[in-house]
């Protein structure tokens, strides 16, 4: 009976872990890289320029090299481009 129950609870956890995964493409599907519009300490990842390798590293407000990301669609219209 443990052995049925293990099992069960096994595939219960991979078809939640497989659901999770398959959200994450979509959500990253309505979103776009804007640069020079991170705040100091609020970029997404890794400058485009190198001065930095991490998120939250941005040493200045609206460096071009900063990026983060918007909603598809918003990045030009908050004053930001698309590609360094």
């Amino acid at each position: 009976m443990n052995v049925s129950k293990a099992l069960l609870a096994s595939a219960l956890g991979t078809v939640i872990a497989m659901g999770a995964l398959s959200a994450t493409p979509a959500a990253a599907a309505d979103k776009e890289k804007c640069f020079g519009i991170a705040q100091a300490g609020k970029n997404d990842c890794a400058s485009a320029t190198g001065t930095h390798s991490c998120a939250g590293q941005a040493t200045k407000d609206k460096d071009p090299g900063d990026w983060k990301y918007v909603a598809k669609g918003s990045c030009e219209k908050m004053g930001g481009m698309l590609a360094k």
